[in-house]
């Protein structure tokens, strides 16, 4: 006898679990990171999600936050991720720029249900990974304020190896992003 599921449970499930994957890898240092995730703006101001794959591939993406929560057992304070948005891409991410609108449905993109809007006073990562945790995108914070701050074209990210003293978040022209983010990987 054949089971049947229907797509939207199926694309459910599936958001749910990628969610949970990636949020994984997130916190765990030991995925290596093999592209790079950084956020932009589309010409009317929306949020659009950038990832540049390096190499190998990243499967979907993670807008979440992280607030405090309270255990109640052993009444200690500490901090939850809470998941805004999840994407699946249709179709494993090869090396190459990739960009997709993050608040409203996207050709090529499954996302685990509609974006909500941001509050002001809150910090997003916006992260990559694959399904199984092979991989993983060097992930990006921003505030809404620093949204607001970007311009189309330009892309926020995270430069680990940028000059010693300076933020490591830097803003930059999308080509100058797509040339150079995956030297960021790199000590």
């Amino acid at each position: 006898m054949r089971s049947t599921i229907s797509r939207r449970v199926f694309r459910g499930v599936a958001g749910a679990a990628v969610t949970g994957l990636v949020l994984a890898t997130a916190s765990a240092c030991s995925v290596p990171p093999d592209a790079v995730a950084g956020v932009s703006v589309t010409e009317d101001g929306h949020l659009l999600g950038v990832i540049q794959v390096c190499g190998h591939h990243i499967d979907g993406a993670v807008l979440y936050y992280d607030e405090e929560a309270d255990d109640l057992l052993d009444d200690v304070v500490g901090t939850k991720s809470v998941t805004v948005n999840s994407w699946t891409a249709d179709r494993p991410l090869e090396p190459g720029l990739f960009t997709w609108p993050l608040e409203s449905p996207a050709a090529g993109w499954t996302a685990e249900h509609a974006t909500t809007p941001l509050s002001a006073e809150i910090t997003y990562t916006f992260f990559g990974g694959t399904e199984d945790s092979s991989w993983s995108a060097q992930s990006v914070e921003f505030t809404l304020a620093d949204r607001d701050r970007l311009t189309p074209g330009m892309v926020r990210y995270f430069n680990a190896n940028g000059p010693t003293g300076d933020e490591p978040t830097v803003t930059v022209p999308m080509a100058e992003f797509k040339a150079g983010a995956c030297a960021t990987l790199r000590p």
